[in-house]
């Protein structure tokens, strides 16, 4: 009698055991999905903001390239406003 029921005790501690491990095991799933989803939400918003910082990047590329062409056109026409000048003080008009 004593060996059944410490039989049955031992196999009562071995159900309770599976059960036990069983339930920490989906609860561990269930908190590896959601960190998973957390991490791929942040890592979708840093893309995004990548993304973000790249068009601005080329907006700023293109804005350069504008002012960089009238900074030419302003350096020639300043040459011109020289030469122009140069020439009316060689007269002796000034």
């Amino acid at each position: 009698m004593t060996v059944e029921i410490a039989v049955l005790i031992a196999i009562g501690g071995f159900l309770i055991g599976i059960f036990t491990f069983s339930r920490n095991r989906d609860k561990d799933v269930k908190n590896d999905a959601t960190e998973s989803a957390v991490i791929r939400t942040k890592f979708d918003n840093i893309s995004q903001g990548v993304e973000s910082i790249r068009i601005d990047i080329r907006a700023n590329e293109q804005r350069v390239r504008d002012l960089s062409d009238r900074v030419v056109r302003v350096e020639e026409s300043s040459k011109q406003a020289h030469k122009r000048l140069d020439k009316i003080e060689n007269k002796g008009e000034v």
